[in-house]
This record gives C-alpha cells, sequence and structure tokens, in this order.
C-alpha cells in the first residue's frame, strides 16, 4: 500500500475513535450529556498532542491528564502532526484517552521520511521508519488548575513503550535494539492570575532520535537521566505562546544527536478543537546538521 495512504487510514482511524468517544454520552441516552458539562477544564489547559501521543507540549509530556475531563469524566483526543525540516520530514498521529482526570492511555504511529537522504545512504529516496508508541500516564498529586492557592504543582508519572520496524538497519548502525520504554517524571503548575504555565519533566530513556534510530549504541547502552521544559502564556482563554527545551542523549557514535527546542502558537476556538504551529530546531540528524522547521498539528476531542 502507498504510504499516504496507510497514514491516511491511521489518521482516520484515530479521528474515529476520538468521534465515537465524543458521541458516547449520547448514545448513553443521558440527555443531559453536553460538550459543556463533560468537560471541566479551562480551554488549553488539557495541553495539546505530544509528538509521542501524551498530552502536553509539542516536544515534552506535562503532568495534565489529556482531554478535557474532570472528576468522574472521559475526554478524549486525536490528532495529526506533521514536522517538516530541510532533509526530512514526520508524520505523526494518535489519539488518548483520559480518565477521572487521574490516568491516561495513548497511542501513537511515527513515520519519519528520509527524502533525499535515504537515497544517499543507499536506503532509497523516500525510505521510512515507522515507529508505534503506547503510553501510560498517572496523575500523583496536585492539580494544575484548581489548587491556585497552593504552591504545589500537579505532578504525574507516565511510561511510553516504542517499537521500531526496521530493527536490521539499527542494528547496522550502532543500535542496541529496535524497542524500548522511556520513563518520566512530569510537574506542572499554572499560575492563573499571571496567565503562565510552567511544565518540568525528568525522562530516563536510552533512545536515539526519541526512538527512530532504535535505543542504546555503541557509546552508551544505559538509562540517562534527561530534562525537558516547557514555559507557556496565556493570551487570552483561546491563544497560547511559549517556547520548550528538551534534552537527549547521545549513544552512537554514527550519528551525533542535539537536543531540541521549539517557539510555538496555539489556538483552542471551541474544547474540541486545537491548532499548534512552531518552529523547531531539532540540530543534527544522522548526516544532516541544523535541521529546523515547521511543526504543524491539529487536535480533536473533548
Amino acid at each position: 500500500m502507498h504510504p499516504y495512504r496507510r497514514n491516511t487510514r491511521w489518521l482516520a482511524g484515530a479521528l474515529l475513535l476520538a468521534g465515537g468517544l465524543i458521541s458516547l454520552p449520547a448514545l448513553a441516552g443521558d440527555s443531559d450529556a453536553s460538550p459543556a458539562n463533560i468537560s471541566g477544564k479551562l480551554l488549553l489547559t488539557g495541553g495539546v498532542s505530544q509528538i509521542e501521543g501524551a498530552a502536553g507540549g509539542g516536544l515534552t509530556p506535562w503532568a495534565v491528564i489529556g482531554g478535557y475531563g474532570t472528576q468522574d469524566q472521559i475526554g478524549a483526543n486525536a490528532f495529526y502532526t506533521r514536522v517538516n525540516v530541510q532533509d526530512y520530514h514526520l508524520d505523526d498521529a494518535g489519539a488518548l484517552v483520559g480518565i477521572d482526570n487521574r490516568v491516561e492511555f495513548s497511542v501513537a504511529q511515527q513515520r519519519f521520511n528520509t527524502e533525499d537522504v535515504g537515497a544517499a545512504l543507499g536506503l532509497g529516496r523516500g525510505f521510512t521508519f515507522r515507529q508505534n508508541v503506547v503510553g501510560v500516564k498517572v496523575r500523583l498529586f496536585g492539580d494544575a488548575v484548581l489548587e491556585q492557592d497552593s504552591w504545589v504543582p500537579q505532578v504525574s508519572v507516565g511510561a511510553q513503550y516504542k517499537k521500531n520496524n526496521q530493527g536490521a538497519i539499527l542494528h547496522a548502525i550502532g543500535a542496541k535494539s529496535d524497542h524500548g520504554i522511556d520513563y518520566y517524571v512530569s510537574a506542572t503548575k499554572l499560575y492563573l492570575s499571571q496567565s503562565v504555565l510552567v511544565n518540568a519533566t525528568l525522562r530516563f530513556t536510552k533512545a536515539n532520535q526519541i526512538g527512530i534510530l532504535g535505543f542504546g549504541g555503541d557509546r552508551h547502552d544505559s538509562y540517562q537521566a534527561e530534562f525537558e521544559g516547557s514555559l507557556a502564556y496565556l493570551l487570552s482563554r483561546n491563544w497560547a505562546v511559549g517556547a520548550e527545551y528538551r534534552q537527549k542523549p547521545d549513544n552512537l557514535g554514527i550519528a551525533h544527536e542535539n537536543d531540541w527546542y521549539d517557539a510555538f502558537v496555539a489556538w483552542a476556538p471551541t474544547k474540541n478543537v486545537s491548532v499548534t504551529l512552531a518552529y523547531a530546531h531539532l540540530g543534527n540528524v544522522v548526516i544532516k546538521d541544523n535541521q529546523r522547521g515547521l511543526y504543524a498539528s491539529v487536535q480533536v476531542g473533548f
């Protein structure tokens, strides 16, 4: 099947999941159910869809539970993201479900297209690495929105299992495995009076380029603690701007790896739709340095 059609089918499935979840109250015959009373959070405070599927910023997860559900409610999102840099592009799609504002389950599929670099490496133009990600996040304590009279942030722990489909190639370049698990702890605090959201995440990972180039390598093959951070300013109830930073390990001798950062703007006209645009700097990716370009993402849900 043509890669574009496969991507379209994956996105359609994710959107169908979110649409089905949105219709659950109606199917259950709850005449009082509506987007207003099944969604208790403020616009944008549930985050957008992070590149590995969790709720947060584009690059890093936050402690918030995805969707707009609060206690005794369910929230869900589906997303599609495209990242275009000079020599590569990434298509990313997935969905998540948040339950009782306590637990979040997410899935995502990333397709990293090597464009002309694939031909230069002998893999063929447009050679694609595909990675599936399954995640879970649990809120331990705190409430980033409601507990404005406390300095304690919302704190969550999470894990993301990743499986790459190009094991033979990954081993050839020095990666130790085509699958791995990232573990993280995130702390998020929203200061409503200042319209500022701050997030810090500590990730324990072996992933090379978030797993697209496998896990572990000839330089390092042990878990390393990497810092990730986000800062957002709420311009209004519908608009937010901010920046993110993500440290990454440097495990492969063949491909030096840089930290990532971006500057973003997010718009949520309603609780059912949000759009994020960012300028992302990814540094060196395989044999190409200074990879930077546009990150665009659309999210639907409740």
